[in-house]
């Protein structure tokens, strides 16, 4: 029998499963792997799944599941859905009426199915969202929109948006995700477009693909130069070249030849950026302002419109096309809890991992365990806490060991953490002239919350971290303007390993922003050598050894390439080459493999 989910229409013979492993042919028909079982519910607001000109603000109850229909390398989800075994992970059984009743119960607009595809669990959704929509409520997705003709006809009723995900520009990509062309995508954005629902298109944009994002940008513009664009900048995971991501500053530039064609191109994945804001395409003022939130996310920090019927410019009444206006210029947006809402939680799952990880346990069933543990909300909150905290996470380590019962792995990882910290700290302790330190991330204006791991750091090096004075919000911060980072003048300014910049891109902004802060004068601007160094990973603490060698160089003397070399091949059993090191929190190189033996020396 055919299975006429995904346009892959995988031939599955009688009780077998298709190429994605999620449905088996049984009897006459095609059945799901896991029906009516969820990864997350949990709300969400709308602008992290992300959709930015639909029902701005608005609360939704997000849906996820596991696995999906591709195999795309670099995958910001590949937690989710390539190392989750759906049998070694809690899942929450839910009948369709009861993830309604939620949604009702929790007054959302509506429900979004997002972060893995609903092409995973699509029997389930359209279920889902039958009932959602009798109930009066929106409902929504984010998909690679490789729907088969009959899945799209079966969806396009009770369909209201869609964030459509294009994996690149060409059949070969696509193959490489594990579809047979992207042929089908353009078909069905075009089918969506055509049938009324509200459509953003989001892509990731590589360095070299600038010709091939302009030849797309005028396609969309060919059905509409309002249809939002998000250009995702590429973040190197799980087995992609670190050499392809672009600097924050090249994939502006990029956005400025793209608003040629079309009036809404946004930039994700770029802290700082003001290509997250929307601007009036008549007058030129801006009508939305928002802050990065987190990998794929964002948030409204202020709005400059009028709402009717319909939503207009405050400054020059031009109409914008924005959908689904149910709250008024509402200012106040729902806040998610630590690590919830869209893809943050799998920030958190890579954490988990990068510690079982760097404990030397390489397996689905025991990273699994660690996982069931710690992803109830109340467990996810505490989590979000400790990993802030040097201290708190050795203890993570040693709570971890337990779990899986490797107690004594658990134990060699802490003692190190422990021994390196209390050295630093003790000297720290008696340095009398702290310099001040600030902490960005991917550009000078977004600062990082005073209470993160990034500042505790800072702290424990001898520093005084004034990102505490500016009281932030935001995940994992909020924009700042100049005169704050001013009046703060930090001796000292580091960048965030984990979305960092260019030091030559970095002083070019401060100059453009009139940053003048003495670190700026002196030239004492600093990025880590790796990623995963100063958060998200136990690697932390050589971005620990490398704050305090630059802040105190007459008290810290660490070899920082011995200490990282020391450190690989003590517990990742491989020395430390920076060029194979890419973003992800938890995989110490770009070519590491959940599943496989860990290498030895």
């Amino acid at each position: 029998m055919y299975c006429d989910i995904c346009a892959n229409n995988c031939f599955i013979p009688e009780g077998n499963k298709g190429k994605c492993g999620l449905y088996a042919c049984k009897g006459e028909g095609i059945v799901e792997k896991n029906p009516n079982r969820y990864l997350i519910i949990s709300p969400l607001t709308i602008e992290t799944m992300p959709m930015l000109h639909f029902q701005p603000r608005g609360k939704f109850l997000q849906i996820s599941t596991v696995g999906c229909n591709f195999d795309c390398p670099g995958c910001i989800s590949t937690v989710v859905v390539k190392e989750m075994d759906s049998a070694l992970i809690k899942l929450k059984e839910r009948l369709p009426e009861e993830i309604v009743q939620e949604a009702l119960g929790q007054e959302c607009l509506g429900i979004a199915f997002l972060m893995n595809d609903p092409l995973a669990s699509w029997l389930t959704f359209v279920k889902v969202a039958k009932q959602a929509k009798a109930k009066g409520l929106l409902v929504g997705c984010s998909s690679n929109a490789y729907f088969s003709e009959t899945s799209l006809e079966q969806i396009l009723p009770y369909l209201d948006f869609i964030n459509v995900g294009v994996k690149g520009f060409s059949d070969q990509v696509y193959q490489e995700c594990g579809a047979r062309s992207m042929k089908p995508i353009w078909k069905n954005i075009q089918k969506l477009y055509h049938s009324g629902i509200h459509l953003e298109i989001s892509c990731v944009y590589r360095k070299g693909e600038e010709q091939e994002l302009k030849r797309f940008a005028k396609k969309i513009a060919g059905l509409s130069a309002d249809i939002p664009l998000q250009i995702m900048r590429f973040l190197p995971l799980e087995g992609t070249d670190p050499s392809q991501e672009p600097s924050i500053l090249k994939a502006e530039n990029v956005c400025v030849e793209l608003r040629k064609d079309l009036h809404y191109v946004y930039l994700f994945n770029s802290p700082g950026t003001e290509y997250l804001n929307t601007k009036c395409p008549h007058c030129g003022e801006w009508v939305f302002q928002r802050d990065f939130y987190g990998p794929m996310g964002a948030r409204v920090r202020d709005s400059n419109v009028i709402i009717e019927q319909e939503m207009h410019c405050a400054t020059c009444g031009q109409y914008l096309p924005f959908k689904g206006l149910k709250t008024k210029n509402k200012k106040e947006s729902f806040q998610e809890g630590e690590f919830q809402g869209g893809y943050p939680f799998t920030r958190a799952l890579e954490i988990l991992e990068s510690i079982a990880i760097t404990m030397g346990i390489n397996d689905k069933q025991r990273i699994g365990k660690i996982w069931n543990e710690y992803t109830d909300k109340s467990n996810l909150d505490r989590l979000h806490q400790d990993v802030q905290n040097p201290h708190a996470f050795i203890r993570i380590v040693r709570e971890i060991g337990e779990l899986v019962e490797e107690s004594e792995k658990a134990s060699e990882l802490a003692n190190y953490l422990e021994t390196k910290l209390a050295q630093i700290e003790e000297r720290g302790a008696l340095i009398e002239k702290k310099p001040r330190v600030y902490y960005a991330m991917g550009s000078p204006l977004f600062g990082i919350k005073g209470g993160r791991m990034e500042n505790q750091l800072v702290e424990a090096a001898g520093g005084i971290s004034v990102n505490r004075e500016l009281k932030l919000e935001g995940r994992p911060g909020r924009n700042i303007v100049a005169v704050q980072l001013n009046d703060l003048n930090p001796e000292y300014i580091f960048i965030s390993a984990f979305i960092s910049s260019p030091i030559d891109d970095f002083y070019d902004q401060c100059e453009k922003k009139k940053i003048t802060a003495e670190a700026v004068k002196t030239r004492n601007i600093y990025t880590h050598p790796a990623s995963g160094w100063d958060f998200g990973s136990p690697r932390w603490i050589l971005g620990l050894m490398n704050i305090a060698n630059t802040l105190h160089p007459k008290i810290y003397k660490f070899n920082i390439a011995k200490e990282a070399n020391d450190f690989y091949k003590t517990f990742y059993h491989m020395p430390f080459v920076v060029e194979d090191i890419n973003r992800s929190f938890s995989k110490p190189t770009s070519g590491w493999k959940i599943g496989t033996a860990l290498m030895q020396e």
